[in-house]
């Protein structure tokens, strides 16, 4: 294959720029702004199972306190219509001491269901605590995380912004090479990462080998025009000033 000198130098520019993006490439998919989103969203879900199991602790606590209320409730009607018979004094004397007794049994019946009713609020303050503590953590998580994204989004908008400036010059170097030499650039350059590299001091810039004899030979009697490959990794090699033939 022949091609233009300056076609050929134009390629070490090409490969500059096309190594640039794969770098951009890997910046962006490496981002440490989204390792942070992603330790962030695990974290909220660790906390979203621990303010469930804390929702679930206060609904059980609001229902248990509505049960002692509904338990107790009925024993109080029951303690004061007695208490009003008594006052009342309506009743015969036999009637009277029943009442009597059993007035004393629903009050130690009530200070019993004021106990567990006690102990009831006291659990749901608790389970109250607990969840109101969960939540704001959860909330404080939640704005970390959208800072984190917010962080990651210019982050990457940066990297995006550059690498759009990178396409357009590799379009303006792309026009420059003809269409046969760019073709084999894409072709090596697609199996090695780079399809160009410039013969320095007489290694190849792109596998780091310097030629043998036999190899620098042949590169010094290539015509300038002639498409030279690198004898150990098949590399397009730029011949320059600088390459020692």
């Amino acid at each position: 294959m022949k091609a233009p000198a300056s076609a050929q130098r134009r390629l070490l520019d090409l490969n500059k720029v096309d190594t640039t993006l794969l770098r951009l490439a890997h910046r962006r998919k490496h981002l440490p702004e989204h390792a942070e989103v992603l330790r962030i969203q695990a974290e909220l879900a660790t906390i979203d199972d621990e303010l469930t199991a804390a929702e679930t602790a206060v609904a059980d606590g609001e229902l248990a306190q509505r049960r002692a209320e509904a338990d107790l409730e009925p024993v109080r009607e029951r303690r004061a219509r007695d208490q009003a018979r008594i006052d009342a004094g309506d009743v015969d004397a036999k009637a009277l001491r029943g009442l009597v007794d059993e007035a004393a049994h629903l009050d130690r019946r009530i200070g019993e269901l004021e106990d567990l009713e006690l102990e009831a609020m006291e659990q749901l303050e608790q389970a109250t605590t607990v969840r109101d503590e969960v939540a704001g953590r959860r909330a404080g998580l939640d704005a970390r995380l959208k800072e984190a994204v917010a962080a990651r989004t210019k982050v990457a908008q940066q990297i995006d912004t550059e690498a759009k400036g990178q396409l357009a010059v590799r379009a303006g170097y792309v026009a420059e090479v003809p269409g046969d030499l760019f073709a084999l650039y894409e072709k090596i350059r697609q199996h090695l990462g780079s399809g160009a590299a410039a013969l320095v001091a007489r290694r190849c810039e792109g596998c780091g080998l310097e030629a043998n004899a036999s190899d620098l030979r042949s590169y010094a009697a290539a015509a300038a025009d002639d498409v030279v490959r690198c004898a150990e990794c098949g590399r397009i090699l730029v011949r320059t000033a600088e390459s020692g033939l």
